[in-house]
C-alpha cells in the first residue's frame, strides 16, 4: 500500500505549472519580463530620488525668469510659490512626491510642466526634441554598425594583408578618440576652410519645418557635419570588435571543409565564417540603440543641434526635475528595454543559447 506522501509524488503536476513545463519558452519569457519590471521600477527609483537630492530651488529658478522677461515684476507671495509646488509636483515629502510621479507616469504619461518651457508639458518639450535625436544618431548608429562589420570582417579574413594591417591600426588608433575632438575638425576643414558645409544649427533658419524637399534637403545637409562626426568614429570600434570576433573562427574545422569542397572565399565569409561571429555584435549593436536616447550631448551642443542631449544640458542648467526625469526615464526605458527584447530574441536566432530552467 503506498504512503500518503508516495502517491503525492507520482501525481502529475497540472495547471499552470505543467504548460510552462511543455512550452520553455513561454516559461523563460514570462520570467525575464518579469525581472524586466523590477529593474526598470528600480532604476526609475533611483533616478527620481538622484536628481530631487540635487540642491537648488527650481521655483526659484521660475520665478526668477520671469521677473527677467517682464512676465512677472511682483515680489512672490508664499501663496503663489505654494501654487507653482504643486503645479511642478514639488509640495510634500520626497516620498509623497515620489508616489505622485510614479502614478502620474505610469497611469497617465504625465511629467508635468517643463520649467524651460513653461507651461509646455514636459512630455511635449521631450518629444519635440526627439526626431532629431533619431535621425542623427540613429541613421549615424546604423552606417556605423553596418560599415564597421562589414571592414571588420574583410579585416580579419584577410589577415596578414596590407589592407587589412591599415584598417587595423587606423582603428587601434582612432577608435577611442572623443566624437567632439573629431567634430572639432570637421568643422574647421568643411565649415570654416571649405565653406561648404553648416556648422551649427540643424537646418537653414529661412525655411519653415515642413515635408518639402527644400527643408529635407536642408536638414541633410545641416546634419551631414555631426552625423559624419559620430560614423568615423563608431565605425572604427565597429571594425577592431569584428576583427576580434573574426580572427579565431578561421581556424575552425568547419571553415577548413567548406575551403576543401571548393566552395568561394566570399561564400565562406559570409555564409559561415560571418554567420559564428554576429550574434556579440548583434547585440551590442541592440545596446547601443537604447542609448542614442540619451543624445550625444557634446556633439550636440557643438553643432547647436536641438535634439535631446541640448534639450537635457538646458534642463539641468534650469533645474527643470521634470524634463530632466523625462529624458532620463525614456534613456532608461530604451536601454532596458532593448536588453529586454535582445534576450528574447537571441534563443531563436542561436539554438547554442538555452532557456532558463
Amino acid at each position: 500500500m503506498t504512503t500518503v506522501e508516495e502517491s503525492s509524488r507520482t501525481t502529475p503536476v497540472t495547471g499552470v505549472r505543467a504548460w510552462l513545463s511543455r512550452h520553455p519558452l513561454a516559461a523563460y519569457a514570462i520570467r525575464r519580463f518579469g525581472l524586466y519590471l523590477v529593474e526598470l521600477w528600480g532604476a526609475l527609483t533611483i533616478a527620481f530620488f538622484f536628481f530631487r537630492l540635487i540642491p537648488g530651488d527650481p521655483i526659484r529658478t521660475l520665478l526668477q525668469t520671469l521677473q527677467q522677461n517682464y512676465v512677472y515684476n511682483q515680489q512672490a507671495s508664499a501663496e503663489v510659490i505654494g501654487r507653482y509646488r504643486h503645479e511642478f509636483g514639488l509640495d510634500g515629502n520626497i516620498f509623497s512626491q515620489y508616489l505622485k510621479h510614479l502614478s502620474n507616469l505610469v497611469l497617465h504619461g504625465d511629467l508635468g510642466p517643463s520649467l524651460i518651457n513653461y507651461p509646455t508639458p514636459a512630455q511635449d518639450v521631450i518629444l519635440q526634441s526627439l526626431p532629431w535625436t533619431i535621425g542623427l544618431l540613429g541613421i549615424s548608429a546604423v552606417l556605423a554598425w553596418i560599415l564597421g562589420v562589414i571592414v571588420g570582417a574583410i579585416a580579419g579574413w584577410r589577415r596578414g594583408k596590407i589592407g587589412s594591417a591599415i584598417a587595423t591600426n587606423l582603428s587601434i588608433a582612432l577608435a577611442h578618440v572623443p566624437f567632439f575632438f573629431v567634430a572639432l575638425i570637421l568643422v574647421y576643414v568643411f565649415a570654416y576652410s571649405l565653406g561648404v558645409l553648416p556648422a551649427r544649427s540643424a537646418y537653414d533658419s529661412n525655411l519653415s519645418p515642413g515635408f518639402s524637399l527644400d527643408f529635407i534637403g536642408s536638414v541633410l545637409k545641416y546634419g551631414l557635419l555631426p552625423g559624419l562626426s559620430i560614423v568615423v568614429i563608431g565605425t572604427f570600434g565597429w571594425i577592431l570588435s569584428t576583427r576580434m570576433l573574426m580572427v579565431p573562427v578561421l581556424g575552425e574545422d568547419y571553415l577548413v571543409y567548406a575551403e576543401a569542397k571548393g566552395l568561394k572565399p566570399w561564400r565562406i565569409l559570409t555564409r559561415y565564417a560571418l554567420r559564428n561571429c554576429y550574434l556579440p555584435q548583434v547585440t551590442a549593436f541592440g545596446i547601443s540603440l537604447g542609448f542614442i536616447f540619451n543624445g550625444n550631448v557634446l556633439v550636440e551642443q557643438l553643432f547647436n543641434y536641438p535634439g535631446l542631449g541640448t534639450t537635457l544640458v538646458t534642463a539641468i542648467r534650469q533645474l527643470d526635475f521634470n524634463t530632466i526625469l523625462g529624458v532620463t526615464d525614456m534613456a532608461i526605458f530604451s536601454v532596458l528595454t532593448a536588453v529586454l527584447l535582445l534576450d528574447l530574441l537571441l534563443p531563436l536566432l542561436d539554438p547554442r543559447v538555452k532557456y532558463w530552467k
